[in-house]
């Protein structure tokens, strides 16, 4: 018995001798090499560390240093300076869950066709790593990494787990495009829903503050957020910019507050914008919002050749429309206001009272082309119920026709300027004078206009102006069928007969002051020149008596009549000129 006892004891020693030699080998690099070759080679990983390290301080703890971790064949999904994993007795019945594994030192490179992990932790560490995950929906890269996830149990498609608490700072990141600094994330991971109970960052040389949820469908609630002193230059155009949002299923806005922000692309700047969001949500191109509202005021908006000074705007969103309280701007050099209601059912834009004074306005050189495209699909109809101008300038430097009217006043009734997305005067009355004009190099003054607009026809009951010796007046018709006939009659007392030439009908054989008379008819059409559908005849007589008839057809004039003879002891009659046609 003596001797079966010795042998036990003696087998025990050796087995524990066995084990110290195999515990310190483990910690050299032979060892580390041992052990790595055996994982790679019998396993669908690939391991490689220079050393492991236990002390009996921390008999819990294994440390591995210099460790470059992934799946064969695939870039490896850590590198780190040290692997520090933790223990429990968890061990004896699950090896591959660790109470703890803290990374330091390196880059995780977290995507999904690199999960699922072999092993999962309670708790997963990071100390000063970098953070990369490109192959999810959200392109992130982060340095100078701390903070913990934790229980950590990835699986395919989900890196971080279905379950887990996320706290997290990282020195610099970079998601989905945008730059950030001193960033930090505390939130949670609940079966695809994300709930990020804290964010804060600097982006784009200001501040970030708020909280969010993500859903498992990929739409998007934010509780808050808060933007300060931002300073963001796009390379994209305004409509690109904001295109991100359309993609998501939806994004419900709590509320939303940016203070003294400056954002600026290739053909868009808002500079020192305060604005301030509630309760909207954005879903598939369109809103909703039940009591939602919008302010908003910035020193300049820029938006390809609108350029609005001080812009102020406050709306109000409700199930019914958007409710226009105010808005009011400085635009070139004058000052607009109105109010009034965009309506969701006709996607109707009813101004109860829109003005404009002290406009020095240059149209742009497609406006005739902007008048003819038809509107956005939410904006079919434009209805001013009271408009009111005063001193303005408008100028139009079309080559071919230029013109310009000075100190331009007005008003109008329940005008209502677009009907089914296309712009025009469909109803209302308005009036229009100004203290000058030139049309085609042709000075006017007091030139005047009124008008009465029905479904059918736009009747202009009013139109004179006084030329540089006599005035000219006239009526006109212009049909609201897609022909656009227009109908005018004009009568001249006392002008240059030689003023509708600048205006586009042939020379007149005769010359002087004197009185006219025009009746003519043609179809105006964005996509056809006016000229060949005109027909009319003038009739011209001059202080001495010598009256002349032209006709004209398309845009064809015949042959005049004779001029008839100055009386007796008078000016000689003037022969008559060849007609020429319409230039």
């Amino acid at each position: 018995m003596k001797f079966i006892g010795k042998l036990i004891l003696w087998l025990l020693i050796a087995v524990l001798l066995v084990a110290l030699a195999f515990y310190f080998l483990l910690q050299t690099r032979w060892g580390a090499r041992q052990v790595s070759g055996w994982i790679s080679t019998h396993t669908d990983y690939h391991i490689v560390f220079d050393a492991m390290d236990h002390r009996f301080s921390s008999p819990s703890h294994i440390l591995l240093k210099n460790v470059t971790f992934g799946r064969d064949g695939k870039p490896a999904t850590l590198v780190a300076k040290t692997v520090d994993i933790g223990l429990s007795s968890r061990q004896l019945t699950d090896p591959l869950h660790a109470d703890t594994i803290t990374l330091q030192d390196g880059t995780l490179n977290l995507m999904s066709s690199t999960a699922p992990f072999p092993f999962e932790a309670d708790t997963l560490q990071l100390s000063n790593m970098a953070f990369n995950s490109p192959e999810t929906g959200w392109d992130l890269s982060a340095q100078r990494v701390t903070g913990g996830v934790s229980p950590w149990v990835p699986e395919a498609g989900n890196v971080l787990g279905k379950q887990a608490q996320i706290q997290m700072s990282a020195g610099s990141m970079t998601l989905n495009g945008i730059e950030a600094n001193n960033v930090l994330v505390q939130g949670s991971i609940d079966n695809g829903v994300v709930t990020l109970g804290t964010i804060g960052a600097d982006i784009a040389r200001g501040s970030l503050t708020g909280n969010a949820k993500r859903n498992a469908d990929g739409s998007w609630l934010v509780d808050s957020l808060r933007l300060t002193d931002i300073r963001y230059q796009s390379d994209k155009s305004l409509q690109d910019f904001f295109a991100p949002l359309t993609t998501l299923p939806s994004l419900a806005i709590g509320s939303l507050e940016v203070t003294d922000a400056r954002l600026q692309g290739p053909d868009w700047a808002i500079a020192d914008l305060d604005l301030s969001l509630r309760d909207l949500t954005l879903s598939k191109g369109d809103w909703s919002s039940d009591g939602g509202r919008l302010s908003m005021n910035a020193d300049e908006f820029i938006y390809g050749s609108l350029h609005f000074i001080d812009p102020i705007l406050n709306t109000e969103f409700s199930p019914q429309g958007i409710a226009l309280r105010q808005f009011t701007s400085r635009w070139e050099g004058g000052m607009v206001r109105t109010s009034g209601n965009w309506l969701r059912n006709g996607k109707a834009l009813v101004l109860d009272d829109a003005a404009v004074a002290g406009l020095e306005y240059t149209l742009p050189k497609n406006w005739k082309q902007l008048w003819a495209d038809q509107l956005p699909e939410w904006l079919q109809s434009v209805t001013l119920s009271k408009f009111t101008a005063s001193r303005n300038l408008v100028i139009d430097i079309d080559p071919n026709f230029p013109w310009q009217l000075t100190s331009l006043d007005g008003y109008g009734d329940n005008l209502q300027l677009a009907k089914n997305g296309n712009w025009g005067i469909w109803r209302g009355n308005a009036a229009l004078n100004a203290a000058a004009a030139t049309f085609n190099r042709v000075d006017v003054r007091r030139p005047s206009l009124k008008l009465v607009a029905n479904d059918s026809v736009v009747n202009i009951n009013e139109l004179s102006a006084f030329t540089e010796k006599g005035i000219l007046e006239a009526t006109a018709a212009v049909s609201q069928q897609p022909q656009r006939e227009v109908a005018i009659s004009l009568n001249g007392r006392g002008v240059p007969l030689d003023i509708l030439q600048q205006w586009g009908w042939p020379v007149l054989p005769i010359t002087g002051d004197g009185n006219l008379q025009l009746k003519a008819h043609g179809n105006v059409q964005a996509s056809a020149p006016l000229k060949p559908t005109v027909s009319g005849q003038l009739h011209a007589i001059n202080m001495n008596k010598q009256e002349v008839t032209q006709t004209m057809t398309n845009g064809e004039v015949s042959t005049p009549q004779p001029v008839v003879p100055a009386p007796t002891g008078g000016v000689p009659a003037a022969e008559p000129a060849p007609a020429q046609p319409v230039q």
